[in-house]
């Protein structure tokens, strides 16, 4: 949560820098779990094991088909239908609710990162 205000940057992976997506994943995984997850949201997707979306659990990743059919997007479920991300150029690291229409037209799936199991 002390990342929330961190701005987003585009290949991004450092508080000092800004963040995008799979780089505050990864950095939040590096930095908690002691674990490295893969560098972009579609390696992030392949590495872990998929759950059903009525099973997640606070520290999940959920994913995004934002550009086109492929896994574009990531963040780090909260629990109580919320998840923590960051978002696009001119945002921040913030919270979204899955089921925001944006969003939820968009979810692609649940995977529980293989530290987590």
């Amino acid at each position: 949560m002390s990342l929330r205000d961190v701005r987003y940057q585009r290949g991004g992976s450092e508080p000092s820098t800004g963040f995008d997506c799979s780089g505050f994943v990864r950095y939040v995984f590096r930095h908690t779990a002691g674990s490295d997850l893969p560098r972009n949201s579609a390696s992030q997707y392949l590495a872990g094991t998929e759950i059903d979306p009525s099973d997640m659990k606070t520290g999940d990743l959920v994913f995004f088909h934002v550009h086109g059919k492929r896994i574009s997007h990531v963040g780090i479920y909260l629990g109580n239908g919320q998840f923590i991300h960051s978002p696009s150029t001119g945002k921040h690291v913030s919270i979204s609710r899955l089921n925001e229409a944006y969003w939820a037209r968009r979810f692609a799936g649940a995977k529980r990162p293989n530290v987590l199991s």
